[in-house]
């Protein structure tokens, strides 16, 4: 991505220095099973409730943090990224009449954190909390993404950030709210197929940011597109599954397949129009 002399956020909250603290589940050794929790997720909320409430969070002792170039530049290219979403999402929703657009806030931390949904983890991925409408991001993440998945490229990196402003669309829009509230009251499997709808949609979302992102600013490059659609791929369910045991588990999956997910982001960028991305009026068959 041609990002040179783009704007960062103001909205960025950096807790990465004197912040970090050890925690008993590490990156190392690890990074599928942490893929694995961030992509088999559905509730951020309840996920992370359950895992204070399980002792899977031990906390040690303060470390000093001293950021790397490659820490430094990965900071700087998420908080332009997530200018670039504030500029699209706002003018979209202004041009479409959704409302007032409000821009969420970026956290980058290291190791552990707290939110409004509980205590997260670098092992737990990035997440979003509609509580306090906040995007948590661990830049590790991004290394295991390259190192256990192949997940490479600036812009699979963006893809990461806007799928989770994505919930973040949703959650304005009221349909994330509403989603978590009908999930209470389901069994676990209807639950995650809600999830699924979820997912998707906001890899829709992070397509519909891409299209208008291109647009408006000519940022993308030759495969950038193709480091995007990796990314999705990759990350699906279906993918980790078999990755990780060896078999696929359809009524545990919570973000859809590679290709749900390949196929929704591609969907987002061609169209940039948000009508085309109701996940929710589909049948199971039709995602």
């Amino acid at each position: 991505m041609k990002l040179d002399g783009r704007r960062e956020s103001s909205n960025v909250e950096d807790r990465r220095s004197g912040a970090g603290k050890a925690v008993g589940m590490g990156l190392g050794g690890v990074a599928i099973v942490a893929l694995i929790t961030l992509l088999m997720g559905g509730n951020i909320g309840d996920v992370l409730q359950n895992v204070v409430q399980s002792g899977g969070i031990g906390m040690g002792t303060e470390s000093t943090y001293e950021p790397t170039a490659e820490n430094e530049a990965l900071a700087k290219f998420s908080s332009q990224i997530l200018a670039s979403t504030e500029d699209v999402w706002t003018k979209y929703f202004a041009e479409n009449n959704l409302g007032q657009y409000r821009a969420p806030k970026l956290v980058l931390y290291t190791g552990a954190t707290s939110s409004a949904c509980g205590t997260g983890q670098a092992a737990m991925g990035p997440f979003y909390c509609s509580a306090d409408e906040k995007v948590y991001l661990d830049l590790s993440f991004f290394s295991s993404m390259k190192q256990q998945l192949g997940a490479d490229g600036d812009f699979a990196y963006a893809y990461v950030i806007a799928h989770e402003v994505g919930h973040h669309v949703q959650h304005l829009l009221g349909t994330l709210d509403q989603a978590h509230q009908q999930m209470q009251r389901m069994s676990k499997t209807d639950s995650n197929r809600m999830s699924v709808r979820l997912e998707l949609q906001a890899d829709f979302y992070a397509g519909l940011w891409a299209h208008y992102e291109s647009a408006r600013f000519g940022s993308l490059e030759a495969g950038d597109i193709d480091e995007a659609l990796r990314c999705a791929s990759v990350i699906g369910d279906d993918y980790i599954q078999k990755k990780s045991q060896g078999y696929v588990v359809e009524d545990s999956f919570t973000h859809g397949t590679a290709a749900q997910r390949n196929r929704w982001l591609k969907k987002g960028m061609q169209t940039g129009d948000i009508r085309q991305g109701n996940t929710f009026q589909l049948s199971d068959s039709q995602l």
